[in-house]
């Protein structure tokens, strides 16, 4: 703790501040955190869930996995699944991130994940809660689709050239590449699903119509290229996560097969 000096040379200790904007701002994230959690489980669980079952039942009797083209089928229905589940939480992320950004007098204030969402049945309805579902649910298979397609592109295009052997280089560079595609494709999806989630009534009326208004009025008053607008900050988010998931998939697959088929 701190002291300061006093007219009669003593010492006065002095007690620690902390800045309100420091506490709204770590309280805000924290809540913004719990948004971004429930999302995820909702999201991340039942996609997987989905993807697991569907891939057992098309296995055939003899162990012979799904084709390329059905792993595709798969894994899009599994993320169109999982986003319709988690749209619910991702309404209330978007809304409780933009309220930092936002004047005061028009901040939603939710104080949790929780609270919006009880807010949001109580002051909207229910539809509300899956407002935008029907673009969220579109990323999930762009994304899936393109992380899937260029990903198994790539890794045969460099292995094909004769500089790379199947190890984790290889699987890094591929999914570099994967990361890039996934990102071209699926971020005007997603400004799409952002606006339509985020957006105010005006007049009594919804800011935008549907998806395709969003589409028109963004290239139409921001420019056509605005709709990659963030491209190096989103690809920094998506890219590392596709890394990831493609080098640790290489693995578990590569392990799965010294292991359980070896023998």
């Amino acid at each position: 703790m701190a002291a300061a000096a006093t007219p009669g040379g003593g010492e006065v200790a002095l007690k620690p501040r902390t800045s309100p904007k420091s506490v709204k701002f770590l309280f805000g994230g924290l809540a913004g955190l719990s948004a971004g959690l429930l999302r995820q489980a909702t999201y991340t669980t039942t996609r997987l869930g989905i993807y697991t079952v569907l891939f057992e039942r098309l296995t055939g009797a003899d162990g012979t996995p799904p084709g390329f083209l059905l792993k595709a089928v798969i894994g899009m229905t599994a993320g169109a699944t999982g986003a319709f589940v988690g749209t619910p939480a991702e309404v209330a992320l978007i809304r409780m991130t933009a309220d930092g950004r936002v004047p005061l007098d028009q901040r939603r204030g939710y104080k949790n994940v929780f609270d919006a969402l009880l807010r949001i049945v109580r002051e909207e309805g229910v539809p509300t809660l899956w407002r935008g579902c029907i673009p969220t649910m579109a990323r999930a298979v762009v994304v899936n689709a393109a992380q899937l397609a260029s990903y198994s592109q790539s890794k045969q295009f460099l292995l094909d050239s004769g500089h790379f052997s199947d190890n984790i280089f290889c699987h890094f560079c591929a999914s570099m590449i994967s990361g890039l595609v996934t990102t071209a494709a699926s971020m005007p999806v997603d400004i799409v699903k952002t606006r339509i989630q985020n957006m105010r009534m005006i007049d009594g009326k919804p800011e935008y119509k549907n998806g395709l208004d969003v589409l028109v009025k963004v290239i139409r008053y921001e420019g056509f290229f605005s709709l990659w607008k963030g491209f190096t900050p989103y690809y920094a988010r998506l890219g590392p996560h596709t890394v990831l998931t493609f080098i640790f998939l290489e693995q578990m697959n590569k392990a799965y097969k010294k292991f359980f088929l070896s023998g």
